[in-house]
């Protein structure tokens, strides 16, 4: 059934997150999602700055504009949107069907956290 099969995703994708927070929590300064509600409950933090989060059974970077660009014009996602209607050019929100690991990718967004703009 499909709606099985989009809830066994999702499943799987928070489980992914799970293992993500897991690996990010050992850095420096970084801290878990403090659950709750409104923008950022899934989110990790440097020093209380969002670098990754899970939402909508995506995980959502914030990375440098241009990395933004590059990931979307090769099909990886799209510019995230916090459902105010305006994508955010350093925001990323990443296929479910990509192939690219999340570390990696968390772990440039962490960077870029560290440097500021």
């Amino acid at each position: 059934m499909a709606g099985e099969h989009a809830a066994d995703e999702r499943e799987a994708a928070e489980a992914r997150f799970e293992d993500l927070v897991d690996e990010m929590v050992g850095c420096p300064g970084v801290t878990p999602p403090a659950g709750g509600s409104g923008f950022g409950r899934g989110a990790l933090r440097w020093e209380k700055k969002i670098f990754a989060m899970f939402v909508r059974g995506r995980l959502v970077l914030k990375l440098p504009a241009r990395r933004v660009d590059a990931l979307v014009a090769g099909g990886d996602g799209v510019r995230f949107d916090a459902n105010k209607g305006t994508p955010m050019k350093e925001w990323f929100s990443l296929d479910p069907e990509s192939g690219l690991a999340w570390v990696p990718l968390a772990r440039e967004a962490l960077d870029f956290a560290q440097v500021g703009r």
